[in-house]
């Protein structure tokens, strides 16, 4: 009688997840799989790496297709950058705020490369995030959360912070590649942005 009880205790310490938690559990194990097979990744095989039956899949989204539209819109998405910028001890001296920052934001980027490398040659829909509104919303808000960090510094800059955020994730985004340099690392960009090209 010991072992059944035992075993409805095992049970009852994994809820079943709501449609919601199942399709953001889904969307997560599916994001690494695209990026590496793009949209010939089968739903079998995005099951098998998410521990479900293939069908559980298809009772949260309607077809593959909207699985990798809802991948792709939850790689463009600003949230997980807004929230590690927000996460940024805010008493560190700028330049480690600003370096913090740039990791956060190019990991951001090599996120939304590698989806929109993956599944960007795609015909059809693609979510709002890809471009126009959805897009400058996303820059807005990541341009708002960089702000944020350099609020405390605002007495000392020579420009709002809201117009420094925009220049650092201009200097960011756009940074040129050369074959016969490596990339500045966060730190390097840092410093260059802060105190300009001279040594």
């Amino acid at each position: 009688m010991t072992a059944p009880k035992e075993n409805q205790t095992a049970r009852r310490r994994a809820p079943a997840m709501s449609p919601e938690q199942r399709r953001e559990m889904i969307i997560q194990t599916a994001i690494p799989l695209i990026t590496e097979y793009g949209s010939a990744v089968t739903t079998a095989k995005i099951a098998r790496a998410a521990g479900i039956g293939e069908g559980t899949i298809f009772r949260v989204f309607t077809d593959k297709d909207e699985l990798l539209q809802a991948c792709m819109a939850e790689a463009l998405s600003p949230e997980h950058a807004v929230r590690e910028l927000e996460a940024i001890d805010v008493s560190q001296p700028l330049p480690d705020r600003l370096a913090e920052a740039a990791e956060a934001l190019q990991a951001h980027m090599d996120r939304m490369g590698a989806i929109l490398g993956s599944l960007g040659h795609r015909g059809g829909k693609h979510p709002g995030t890809v471009r126009g509104a959805g897009r400058n919303e996303s820059t807005t808000r990541i341009r708002a959360a960089l702000a944020e960090l350099l609020e405390p510094d605002k007495p000392g800059l020579r420009r709002p912070p809201e117009q420094i955020a925009a220049l650092f994730i201009g200097l960011l985004f756009t940074q040129p590649r050369t074959d016969d340099e490596p990339d500045l690392t966060p730190q390097e960009l840092v410093e260059v942005f802060l105190h300009g090209a001279l040594s």
